[in-house]
Formats: structure tokens, sequence, C-alpha cells
């Protein structure tokens, strides 16, 4: 880790562990030269940038050196209306109407460490010595636009954060209507695009195409990061595989509409840009006013996708996520939706929680339905007090009586919505977003409230904070129900109505910020519908989000395989739940959803009370393993075996150790095949020179409600085939194990592998 600069040359040489990103000033623009593999700093590395003269039709800012064109220059942070035809990084509008604004270099400084950024949430160090950070100062001389690109490096990851800080010193007012986060320019188009696409459901499935002349553009629109699109978008060479090429990935530490682009133009120049979107957005600046963007991830792997993916998993595991369980193990919950929905009582939740105890189940969650007159979803949001009629003795008296039953006790909540049915709506109709005088378009039978006001994250904060405090809840669902219609705040000017969506974000932030202060040992999940804004912004906040509403495990296969190209296991909320399964109505065996769900933060989401001895056995069986490897799931480097998205659907995966003595293993074969060939798995992230014995599953032989039989010793054949057998790393990760001895669809086996002691 380590910046060089030669101010005679203009050169900045940034290393973080493993890359190098250099920057050079030509005529004053900050040029882009090179993000790759670390380079040793040299002199030399100024000659790498290759100007010439291509065409009038590419104008020269400076007239006496046709060899500069802002239209063909690879540039940190171009700007529109001075010749570079291409996609700006910012915008702003003057007061006199025009758009042109031209940032040139007036100085930089360097600090050690990371410093925070104002109300945004972003990746931290917690010693000054893990980081390093450029501050490059750009200023617009008619208008007196200060911008600060700030820049990164990490000793301990392949990464750079970078962010864009807006600062008026001139006298007139300055409108920003497009600000993003990050900008680089690729000398070449040879790449593809991978990123995360899908629906309510289906979400975060893998998309990789070609590059080609023109954009691809990957947004969201709605007021948050969505189920549609994930806020990231990566590169990659060709020939990149999970595990070899050179890829390079662009996150966005942001929960509201975004865009991420690469736009390839007529000299095959590729640009890519990350940020806040600037469809109906612009910030107001007025004279001695800022205006800071979010933050990006900028990660650079030559070890393929796994590669990229481990160093986001590593960064953002211990220095995104934050608080008491950030390196705590997480609790194995279960949760009462699936299994009762809004009909409920405390006599039946505390007979779930009864059948709870014994089976090694720490948590017990109250989900929807506790408050208000809440009988469905078409009323009561915003309601935060106890429905007396289904919880007589309020949340006090059932937090005690599922504590009795040797559990910790969990609440569902739902604090950025109001119902039209519901007291606080008929108090303050004004409070949620609307556009005076406009339908209010409902989703769920709810409407938005307006967190862009004080007044309103101040109720909530105060609300939440006297539920919080009821009984001892040690976990929070905090969930988000709908997207944002009519954007507008009643309280805004009219020149600051396009603020209000990155204003209601800042507003959540803060108000997440007190929460999380002042109730430092509750662990929070985040949920939106299941996985739509599972984004790096929201884990800086609540170290885990309920990944997907879908939790039929084949299904899972493809959205837990997917959310993993950027966010680590532990930030993943997994559970079995009922067959048939309620989204897809597919039957599979009890075996198969616990070892989906063991891949994440494990829970139960289904009605225990009816379940059968043997799948009570089972359950033990799985919740006694989960307790056993959890550790590993949610602490270890992943390594992704078998895609979801290829050929037969067939999974694999597979957690390690960070001193790869032992590792858990995780095999899904979703079709059966007649006469198939003989199929081996290998292993990845294993120490080639040490020796492994291999344990199985923690199931058995039995049959659940839904009619599978599962299979022997939890589906797995490697203890009959391999028992008592020690393996060379080498071997497991060259050769690999036979994985074609399963029978059935939907099959799975796990198994752990333990490295021998050396003597």
């Amino acid at each position: 880790m380590n910046i060089h600069v030669d101010e005679t040359l203009g050169l900045f040489h940034l290393q973080s562990k493993d890359c190098s990103y250099i920057i050079q000033l030509v005529e004053g623009y900050p040029a882009h030269v090179y993000w790759g593999a670390q380079l040793h700093h040299d002199k030399n590395l100024a000659s790498v940038l290759e100007l010439r003269e291509r065409c009038s039709f590419s104008p020269n800012p400076v007239p006496s050196n046709r060899t500069i064109s802002l239209d063909t220059l690879p540039q940190e942070y171009p700007q529109y209306g001075t010749s570079d035809f291409r996609q700006p990084a910012y915008q702003a509008a003057l007061a006199d109407g025009t758009r042109i604004t031209e940032l040139k270099y007036s100085g930089y400084r360097i600090v050690q460490g990371k410093p925070k950024l104002e109300g945004l949430p972003a990746v931290y160090t917690e010693s000054d010595d893990e980081a390093t950070t450029l501050f490059l100062i750009l200023e617009d001389q008619y208008s007196g636009l200060k911008t600060t690109l700030l820049y990164t490096v990490f000793a301990n990851h392949s990464a750079i954060a970078r962010s864009t800080l807006f600062e008026h010193k001139g006298s007139a007012i300055i409108n920003i209507e497009q600000a993003m986060s990050a900008s680089v320019d690729f000398a070449d188009s040879n790449y593809q695009a991978l990123y995360l696409s899908g629906a309510w459901v289906r979400e975060r499935h893998i998309q990789r195409r070609d590059l080609g002349p023109g954009a691809i553009r990957l947004e969201s629109r709605r007021g948050s990061s969505s189920h549609q699109m994930n806020p990231f978008l990566a590169l990659l060479r060709p020939d990149a595989t999970e595990d070899r090429g050179n890829v390079y990935g662009f996150s966005l530490v942001y929960s509201s509409n975004f865009v991420a682009q690469a736009e390839v133009e007529q000299f095959n120049q590729t640009r890519v840009s990350i940020g806040i979107n600037p469809f109906d957005f612009s910030w107001r600046l007025e004279p001695d006013q800022s205006f800071q963007t979010p933050e990006a991830v900028l990660v650079f792997s030559e070890e393929g996708l796994g590669g990229m993916s481990r160093t986001y998993h590593r960064l953002y595991r211990t220095r995104l996520c934050r608080g008491a369980y950030r390196d705590k193990e997480r609790p194995i919950l279960v949760n009462n939706w699936e299994a009762t929905y809004f009909d409920f009582d405390a006599d039946k939740i505390e007979a779930i929680a009864k059948e709870a105890g014994p089976l090694g189940i720490e948590l017990f969650v109250l989900d929807d339905g506790w408050f208000g007159k809440r009988d469905n979803d078409d009323n009561s949001l915003g309601d935060w007090f106890e429905d007396r009629r289904k919880l007589p003795g309020g949340l006090a008296d059932l937090a005690k009586r599922v504590n009795e039953q040797g559990l910790q006790f969990g609440l569902w909540v739902e604090p950025e919505m109001v119902s039209p049915d519901s007291e606080l709506y008929r108090k303050h109709p004004d409070w949620c977003l609307h556009a005076e005088g406009r339908r209010r378009t409902e989703g769920r039978s709810q409407l938005v409230l307006d967190l862009s006001r004080k007044e309103v994250c101040d109720y909530l904060y105060d609300t939440l904070s006297s539920v919080f405090s009821i009984a001892p809840i040690t976990y929070v669902k905090w969930d988000m129900n709908r997207n944002m219609t009519e954007i507008a705040s009643a309280t805004a000017s009219s020149e600051r109505q396009k603020e209000t969506a990155h204003r209601y974000m800042l507003g959540l932030y803060d108000l997440l910020e007190r929460l999380t202060s002042r109730f430092p040992d509750i662990l929070f999940e985040s949920c939106s519908g299941g996985g739509g804004r599972f984004d790096p912004g929201m884990l800086y906040y609540m170290p885990q989000t309920w990944t997907s509403d879908d939790t039929d495990a084949i299904e899972r296969l493809a959205i837990q395989y997917g959310t993993s190209i950027v966010y680590p296991a532990s930030t993943m909320g997994a559970h079995v739940s009922s067959v048939p399964n309620h989204q897809v109505e597919r039957l599979t065996s009890l075996a198969i959803r616990g070892d989906v769900a063991m891949s994440g933060n494990f829970g139960y989401e289904l009605d225990l009370t009816v379940f059968t001895k043997e799948e009570k056995e089972l359950a033990a069986k799985q919740i006694a393993q989960y307790k056993e490897i959890r550790s590993l799931v949610q602490q270890g480097d992943m390594y992704r075996l078998l895609s979801p998205f290829e050929s037969r659907g067939d999974t694999a995966w597979m957690f390690v150790s960070e001193d790869q003595s032992e590792a858990f293993v995780a095999y899904f074969r979703v079709l059966a095949e007649p006469n198939g060939p003989i199929r081996r798995l290998t292993l990845k992230g294993l120490d080639s020179k040490k020796k492994y014995t291999i344990e199985s599953g923690a199931t058995g032989n039995t049959t659940d409600h839904g009619g599978n039989t599962l299979m022997e010793d939890g589906g797995s054949p490697f203890r009959a085939a391999f028992g008592g057998e020690i393996f060379g790393g080498d071997r497991l990760m060259k050769i690999g194990l036979v994985v074609s001895d399963l029978t059935g669809d939907f099959a799975s086996s796990t198994f752990r592998l333990k490295a021998i002691p050396r003597r």
C-alpha cells in the first residue's frame, strides 16, 4: 500500500494490495493511465499514455497541440460541454442557464487512513496503517466549483475506494445534475460485462455478455437498489473464468437510484461509470455548500471471478459491516411468517417456541401482524403499538414466554411505510411521499413515509426506540415492501424537489445510525420483499439481509450463488421453509432444504408443531451440524465449484478457514440422470501440502411431510466411499471426489474436511 507522486511528471501511482492505479496530468486534466496488476514504481510509467491526433471531429482544448482531445483522452472524471462527447462523470447547470464547466487540476493532498463520508455509509478502517487516501483537487475557474476526487488504497485488499466531493466556492447557485462516484476509461473493448439482474423472488441471477459499440446501462429508478438490478458491474476478459483471468469489479455503497454503465466509443475505448442515477435527480448548491457522492468500491483480480468475490467478501465482512455481530456467530432462528402469516395468537407463538428450544434453535422471530389491527396487509402500518387481541400480555409477556423456552426474542417491523387505513395516516396524511393534488399510488395497500423530513425520522426514532425497549429484543427484521412513486416532498421548495429521493436515503441512513447506536446489542437484518435492497449501503447498518422471499431450495441455489458474486455468506439470511414451497409449489426433501440454507445465516420458517418425530430428529441434526460449521460459513473464504447457471444446474460451493485447516463442502444435484457418467467434484482453496480427513453431513434416514425420502447420512456417498481415508489437499484439488452416487431429483450432499496435524 503506497501512493507515489512525481509532481514534475504529474504522475500519481496508487498501489493497493496486488494492484496499481495510475493517473497522469495532461494539460491540467487528470488522465487515466492504468489499473491492473501491481507494478513497481518507475518514472517510465509516465510514458505509458500515448497521445495522437485523430480528426477535426475530436476537438482540441489546446489549439497548439492537436494530439490532445478530451474526446479521445482516457480521463479520471470526464465533463460535459468542453469537447468530450462520451458519457460525462458529472454535469452542472449554472445560474446563467449554461451547463459548461471545466474542472482542471489545482492540487492534491495525501492522508493516512480513510476519512468518513459525511452522512453516508462507506468502507472504513480501524487503524490508519490499513489505508492511504489521495485527495485530487480540481477547480472550475468560471463558476467556483471545486471538486475533490477521493481515492483510498488498502494494505490488505486489492481494492480502491472512490468518491467525489463537490464544493461551491463561487457566488451564484449551481445545480449538480449528474454526479458519478467513479469513472474509469479502459484502453480497449475486449471485455464482457457481468451483472446481477432479476425480479422479486428471482433476484441476482448472473448475466454475462460481450461489450460492443454503444452502451450497457444498468440502473434503478425505483427509490431503492431494487430486485431488478444490483448496484454492481464487472468487466472480464473473454477468457476469464471463475479461477483465472483479469476481472474488474465496480460496487456502489448506496441503497437508492443508481446507474452503472459501460460505453464503447469510436476507437474501442471503454468508459465505465457508477453512481447516483441522474434520472430525476439534481442537487442545488448555494455558495459554501457541498455535496458528497456515495462511495464506489473498485476491485481488481487476476484470479478470475472467485478472486474478485473473495476480495469483496473479506472487505465487506470486516470493514463495511459493523457492530457487535460483525465477527460474532449469528443465531439460528425460527420465524413464524410462513407458519402462521397473520393468523396467530400468543399461545400459537409459544407452541412453536416450545418445539424450537429442544431442537437447538436459539432465536424466535415474531413477524408481521403483531401491531395495530393487522389481520391482513390492508392496514395498520405506522401504528407501532401491540395488538392486545392477539397478544393480551403484549410483547413483554410474549418475549418472557419465548425466553422461558431457551430462545431469544426478535421482531419484524416495516417503519418506512404507512397504511392509508392507520391512525398515523389519519393524523399526518402529508407525511408520505406525494405530489399535492395528485393521486397517491398504493402498493400492497401502503404508502411511503417521507424520510427526507426530519420530523418524520424523529417520530420513527422515538416510536421504534419505545418498541425496542418494551421487551428483551435481540433481533430486528427491518422490511420495506414497495418502491417509491410520486417522489415529492410537501416541505421541499420547487427548486429542490429532485433532491427528494436522495434526501430520503440520507434520512434513512441517519435514522439507522441513531437506532443501531442506541441498541448496539440488537442484530438488525435488512429486508425489502426479500432481496430488493441487498446492497452495501444497507450492510453498513445491518450486517445481514433477507436474501429473497423465495425459499425454495432449488431456486435459492441460483439466488445465493449469484449473491455471492459480491456479498459474503455472513450477509445472507437463508431459511428452511415448508413444502410444497409457497412460491413455486415444488416438493423437496428436508435434507436438501437444510443443506442449502446452511450456506448462509441458518434458520427455519415453518410450523414446527406439525413436524413428525422423524423430521424433528433430522432438524435437530441439521442444527447441530450447522453449529459445528457456523464459523466456517460466516467467516471463512467461499469458493464456488459448480454454477447453477450452467449445463445441468448442478451446484457446489465450499467454505475454507483462513488457516486452511478445515472446510465445509456442499454439492447439489438438481435432476437425476439415467446411466450417467462418473462425475468428480474438484475442490479449491485447500493447502496442497496438508492431509485431510472427510466427515459427512449429519442427517439420517427418514421421510419428510412432503413425502420425499431423505437419503442416508444426509445424502452423502462420501462416508461410504472414503470413510477413514486420508487425502492430500493436492489430490482433492486436482482429482477430486466422485459425486455421481446420489439418487433421485433434488439431491444434496455436504461434508467437512479437517486437516491432520503435522507431527
